[in-house]
């Protein structure tokens, strides 16, 4: 029986460029940096989650990176003051696809993308929008 949710993959082209951009800009943590022959296994994580983000280098030709206003983002991050953090991570040099946080039918949102092109939704729940009640 599955149990828990363990990693979720984004492809970069650097990976301390990336680390900067979730540790330093975004405010995730660095949990794993294990340099091995395979490549460096490299992962970030909101603090408290027990959920990763392995942070994997590709060659720069293989990324597909998707455009603005496209898909939303292969990573969702979840917040609890979305407009609070959207200026703190504005203010950390984060760049985003619209003006502020939009609202939407469960909530509020907004997209940015890493370094590497890879989306990011970040998303705030109203409480209709809860699987919890």
């Amino acid at each position: 029986m599955l149990t828990n949710l363990m990693y979720v993959t984004l492809y970069v082209t650097d990976q301390d460029r990336a680390l900067a951009f979730y540790t330093d800009q975004l405010g995730l943590e660095k949990r794993i940096d294990f340099p091995n022959p395979g490549g460096r296994f490299l992962t970030v994580g909101v603090p408290g989650s027990p959920v990763e983000i392995l942070l994997w280098a590709h060659a720069p030709a293989a990324g597909q990176p998707v455009e603005p206003g496209g898909a939303p983002g292969p990573v969702i991050l979840e917040s609890d003051d979305l407009r609070a953090d959207f200026k703190v991570f504005r203010e950390r040099g984060v760049v985003f696809d619209e003006a502020g946080p939009e609202e939407y039918g469960f909530g509020i949102r907004t997209e940015t993308a890493d370094p590497d092109g890879n989306r990011i939704s970040l998303r705030q729940r109203t409480r209709a929008g809860r699987d919890d009640g």
